[in-house]
């Protein structure tokens, strides 16, 4: 297969968490299989997720899974605008991997204009280096009071004109309701662009959907192209801090190696962020990790872990009103395990100041957890930095995104890092780090369980020294490309891609088919 340059698709969704980010990274899988050089795009993103970038930025971890997908490094072009909620009506604005500052909702509207013109000559630029452009929409393009702001689905389809995919989640429930619908509340000209649609994490028979398929397409004069299974092996790298739910298991481990099990249980913070840290835990064989909202839940808990957040203030003031600070102070007293991370490291302190106001009021001085000798100042710049050194004995690499910085600590270093200042702290029962990622790296994870079944009295587990958290990753993305190969008819959207949306597509009001005029 070979490709003309400028080839592209954008993935829309009926709603948040429909399966877009799985999708894009399925079908760059699948077009980098067929010899096609192919990059992932998703023009604006709001998600807490994020990672760094080799180019010194930060994009939404979505995108950095689906660069990889196509064989790619990270890189700011592949996500230009980020926005990090950090409350329920303001964000921090990201672009091209640097932070511009905060904005709310409505403020916003006053960037969308200038921002979309950054998107589109972002978009333009990986055109036309590349064969093909796989781009991921936000939300739902049914979001019609945002219409005249959009830079991210019918708003960008239509400056760069893309033909439109809209894939649907039936484990939700309406998934026909959803699709047509989408389609039926907008406009004619962002009709036009909409090709037709894809179903996702379907259960049972296919025969018994097929009708209502057919039916679908006989109202919107629009095919599906196919039908993708649910899969329990897909669960890494979830683009949505929602999708992480409340109380509830994380992953599905293999048995343990041992005779017991290793229990951790994650605070699920208000504002969490990288969620994604707990995910390599989740992998490893007899290790069960849970998301915790109540301080009962932390009862049975071998290791807790206080995970990065967008807020650390208010997110902490949380932690106190729901009783899970004293929860995790009682663990910690006991002599059980508690890790900090990013965010979660600051509350393990003593103190956290704001001197500059990155998240409310400057000035504003705040008592943490006291489990450790430290005390964090945010600063106005966030520290944005890939990181290598050693762990408890292992080499380790990892990255920062973060305000905070350390201005005191009486507490052992828990990485020491090339070419800088140690970092983190080693408390013995009570560790924290800035680090994100860190625990991706298998020999170190295999020496922190070690450390937690001791101290825990877990004397029946055993780590497992196989476990390879990158290529349980990188099967993760083969078995996407796999289920599009199999599951969706890719030479009519190769066709699509070449040669965009079909003309003259219906357009549907209220259940009535009427020609484009």
């Amino acid at each position: 297969m070979s490709a003309g340059a400028g080839g592209a698709l954008l993935v829309a969704g009926t709603t948040s968490d429909a399966g877009k980010s799985a999708l894009v990274a399925g079908l760059c899988r699948w077009l980098v299989r067929e010899g096609v050089s192919v990059a992932p795009f998703k023009a604006q993103n709001m998600s807490n997720n994020s990672v760094v970038t080799p180019d010194g930025g930060e994009i939404g971890r979505a995108q950095a899974m689906q660069a990889a997908a196509c064989g790619l490094e990270p890189s700011v072009r592949f996500n230009p605008v980020l926005l990090k909620p950090g409350s329920d009506r303001r964000s921090q604005l990201v672009v091209l991997g640097h932070a511009q500052g905060p904005v709310s909702a409505r403020s916003y509207r006053e960037h969308a204009p200038g921002l979309l013109g950054t998107v589109t000559d972002t978009l333009a630029e990986l055109r036309r280096e590349f064969d093909v452009v796989i781009c991921e929409g936000a939300g739902s393009p049914a979001e019609i009071n945002l219409r005249g702001t959009d830079i991210a689905n019918m708003g960008l389809a239509s400056v760069a004109d893309l033909p439109v995919i809209v894939v649907g989640d039936i484990d939700r429930g309406g998934v026909l309701a959803h699709l047509f619908g989408t389609l039926a509340v907008l406009a004619p000209a962002d009709q036009a662009r909409i090709a037709g649609f894809v179903i996702n994490k379907f259960r049972g028979d296919p025969s018994l959907l097929a009708p209502g398929l057919a039916q679908l397409q006989e109202l919107t004069g629009r095919p599906t192209y196919g039908v993708l299974p649910w899969s329990d092996a897909l669960w890494l790298d979830a683009e949505d801090s929602l999708a992480a739910g409340s109380d509830g298991a994380l992953g599905r481990p293999p048995p343990p190696r041992g005779g017991q099990w290793l229990r951790v249980a994650v605070a699920r913070l208000p504002r969490i962020s990288n969620t994604t840290d707990a995910e390599a835990l989740a992998c490893e064989p007899g290790v069960a990790v849970t998301y915790v909202t109540e301080p009962s839940r932390l009862a049975d808990a071998d290791l807790v872990v206080l995970p990065g957040t967008k807020s650390t203030v208010d997110d902490l003031a949380w932690l106190r009103w729901t009783g899970l600070a004293d929860a995790v102070l009682a663990h910690a007293a006991a002599g059980r395990p508690v890790l900090g991370i990013c965010g979660g490291y600051q509350m393990l302190g003593r103190r956290i100041v704001d001197e500059h106001g990155v998240e409310g009021a400057a000035g504003t001085s705040v008592p943490g957890l006291g489990l450790l000798d430290m005390e964090t100042v945010f600063e106005a710049g966030k520290r944005l930095a890939q990181r290598s050194g050693t762990a408890l004995g292992e080499p380790v690499t990892g990255y920062e995104i973060h305000h905070g910085r350390v201005a005191h600590s009486g507490n052992r270093a828990l990485i020491k890092v090339v070419g800088a200042s140690p970092e983190g702290a080693d408390a013995g029962h009570v560790l924290g780090t800035h680090w994100h990622g860190l625990l991706e790296n298998d020999a170190f994870r295999c020496r922190l369980l070690q450390r937690v079944a001791e101290l825990a009295g877990r004397r029946g587990f055993h780590p497992a020294p196989d476990t390879n958290f990158a290529g349980l990753r990188a099967a993760q993305l083969d078995l996407l490309g796999e289920l599009v190969c199999e599951h969706l008819d890719t030479g009519a959207l190769w066709e699509l891609i070449e040669c965009g949306a079909p003309r003259e597509l219906p357009t549907v009001t209220a259940g009535v088919v009427g020609r484009v005029p």
